[in-house]
């Protein structure tokens, strides 16, 4: 049994056992530096000196297993550049008109609850959904911004951290021969990655829009040219063995992600199953009509159907939102085709009796200032944002906090970027205050502050 998977008692039994076999080691005498550093402690254990520090750290760190939650998939779309949430999920009809913005807010179908009449499809399965409007940070670029939002922690020039699908990933790991952290169409950011830990949780990228009809083909998902099914075995094996004689001369975490990632792919490319999760033209046209033949709606179609297959979590993005010249023209661009394709996302998820157990996020950055600039846009704002949350046990028909009459602060019920995380992180099944081990050996929370929203959640984790 290996250290990654012992429990917390067996490490720390494990270590005390170590430290036991150390003291008894130096006391007598014998050991000089190179012996010390080759040595195997512990009957036998074989454990170098970083190998018993490594041991020596997760023995303190706080663990908790992780066990599948409600939501058993998240799809997290992403909107770049910042969405304006006076324009979309909270708009502002009584504010003044350089605050107000160019739209008016129309009924959704929960008493009560407007959004921008940009939002036509999503006013209609407002009931489906949780609109959280007070979220809450301090970071107005970009970068910062992002980082926040794709892992729950500031950035440091310290360390890297991981993000929602490495660390979900590296929890859960694949199901059905499909990778656990899927892309749409690529990585969207250097955030979006494993951070401190391995490699072999990162994404699996896409590589290409699922938009583009004619043109769309899934890289590293079928045989190269020229390549048949014997020639292939024939390649996996060599490669098998070659990996094992490196294996047994040098352990290291590049050979494991290699080894990993190359495991992945062949099962990807012999798989049935897994290629026809990604091919897009199994879907009826009616249903891509429904979604919306662009890019939001391909994109979602497409997450949909990764879920659907046993994909843990799929990042898609869509659009840019970074509106700081003629916001009117920007909403007008990308809002529609949004629009159109989350409503259709939520209730197709929803006909297939999928939304329980699939967690769909909307996130951005941050959102934009409360008044409207010289240029008729809008610029950062990290001090008050919106964020929806659908599926996976969450409440439905559901607005969380507020900001105030200018949408310029949270008005009540601030919703930190920590606690959103933890929030999502409860629902997966995902304690996130365990520990994981970074370089150093150090160990870090998955998310450092915060706590579940609990008055978000309808069906938490047993």
């Amino acid at each position: 049994m290996g250290a990654e998977t012992i429990s917390y008692y067996e490490q720390s039994h494990l270590q005390s056992t170590i430290m036991t076999g150390c003291n008894s080691f130096f006391n007598s005498g014998l050991a000089n530096r190179r012996e010390f550093l080759q040595v195997g402690f512990a009957g036998g254990l074989g454990l170098t000196l970083p190998e018993l520090l490594k041991t020596e750290a997760k023995g303190q760190a706080k663990f908790y297993e992780s066990k599948e939650g409600v939501a058993k998939s998240l799809i997290h779309i992403y909107l770049p550049g910042g969405m304006a949430h006076q324009e979309t999920w909270d708009p502002k009809p009584y504010a003044p008109s350089e605050y107000r913005g160019p739209y008016k807010p129309i009924n959704t179908n929960v008493d009560g609850v407007q959004f921008s009449e940009n939002f036509k499809n999503l006013a209609k399965v407002a009931d489906k959904m949780t609109v959280i409007r007070s979220m809450t940070h301090g970071e107005a670029a970009h970068e910062r911004g992002t980082h926040n939002m794709f892992t729950g922690y500031r950035p440091s020039p310290a360390i890297k951290f991981p993000s929602f699908g490495s660390v979900i990933s590296h929890e859960f790991g694949p199901r059905k021969n499909l990778p656990a952290y899927v892309c749409v169409p690529n990585v969207p950011n250097e955030f979006a990655g494993t951070g401190y830990l391995s490699s072999m949780y990162g994404p699996f990228s896409v590589g290409s829009d699922p938009a583009s009809d004619k043109s769309f083909k899934v890289r590293d998902l079928t045989l190269p040219g020229g390549v048949d099914a014997a020639r292939f075995e024939r390649r996996r094996t060599l490669l098998e063995a070659v990996d094992s004689h490196f294996r047994s001369v040098e352990k290291a975490d590049s050979i494991d992600a290699m080894d990993s990632f190359y495991q992945r792919a062949y099962g990807l490319i012999s798989s049935a199953e897994a290629r026809d999760a990604f091919d897009l033209t199994k879907e009826d046209e009616k249903m891509k009509t429904r979604y919306g033949k662009n890019t939001a709606g391909m994109r979602m179609l497409l997450a949909r159907r990764l879920v659907e297959s046993g994909v843990r979590l799929v990042t898609m993005t869509y659009g840019s939102w970074d509106m700081h010249d003629r916001i009117k023209d920007g909403i007008a661009r990308q809002v529609p085709s949004f629009d159109q394709a989350l409503a259709t996302l939520l209730s197709d998820l929803d006909d297939r009796g999928l939304l329980d157990s699939t967690m769909v996020m909307v996130s951005s950055e941050f959102g934009r200032t409360p008044k409207i600039n010289k240029t008729d846009g809008r610029d950062h704002w990290p001090r008050v944002f919106s964020t929806m949350l659908a599926g996976g046990g969450i409440k439905r028909g559901f607005v969380y906090g507020s900001s105030d009459s200018l949408a310029a602060e949270p008005d009540t019920n601030p919703v930190d970027v920590q606690s959103f995380a933890k929030t999502v992180y409860s629902q997966m099944g995902i304690n996130a205050d365990k520990e994981l081990i970074a370089p150093g050996p150090r160990p870090m929370e998955i998310v450092d502050g915060g706590s579940v929203i609990e008055e978000l959640i309808d069906k938490a984790p047993a």
